[in-house]
């Protein structure tokens, strides 16, 4: 027991290590405001979930988003950011590891990046107009934004990047869960046992 959970725990900390390093080379995909970048941090998250449980995945998008913000503050002061970045890649892991788990296949991880791609675009659009959009103009001293250019921003921005981002995060994963279903089987049997 003292062992599974000793290797549990330094798993969660490679995953989130380097979950934390693919977060740096974040990038914007150029239609879509600057400040909206896609990077590929979900994807050990997403491993972290289908083989340890939907706990290690959070762990994992929780640590990596404490260290980026330890190593590279906030441009709000407030980690804003960091706190929508760790609620979009939980409104994305979430139902990848719950349709994976009932579903141990390709058809398993599929839906369930379909599903995830549809609730970060749905979650994040809701929340970006009620919190996130609202906490970042405070912030940062922005004029307030309203109710139309608020509702401009979501539909026009945050919907389509979020959409984007998962269909790009999706391929990522589909492509590498091809060639890891085997070790991925493994370690959930020994993360199980």
């Amino acid at each position: 027991m003292k062992k599974n959970r000793l290797r549990t725990m330094i798993a969660i900390a490679m995953l989130s290590s380097i979950s934390f390093v693919l977060m740096l080379f974040n990038f914007p995909l150029p239609p879509f405001p600057a400040f909206l970048k896609v990077d590929f941090s979900e994807v050990p998250a997403i491993i972290a979930a289908i083989t340890m449980g939907p706990a290690a995945g959070i762990l994992v998008e929780l640590f990596k988003n404490v260290l980026d913000w330890l190593f590279a503050g906030s441009p709000t002061g407030v980690p804003v950011g960091h706190i929508a970045n760790f609620t979009t890649g939980v409104l994305f892991i979430m139902p990848v590891w719950w349709a994976y788990h009932r579903l141990s296949n390709a058809k398993g991880m599929t839906t369930g990046l379909i599903l995830g791609t549809l609730s970060m675009a749905v979650g994040m659009s809701l929340l970006n107009y009620v919190l996130f959009l609202p906490l970042y103009t405070k912030f940062m001293n922005f004029p307030v934004m309203n109710g139309n250019e608020l509702y401009s921003m979501v539909v026009l921005g945050i919907l389509p990047f979020n959409i984007l981002k998962g269909i790009i995060l999706a391929g990522i994963v589909l492509l590498l869960f091809r060639s890891m279903k085997t070790w991925i089987e493994k370690q959930r049997a020994v993360h199980q046992s």
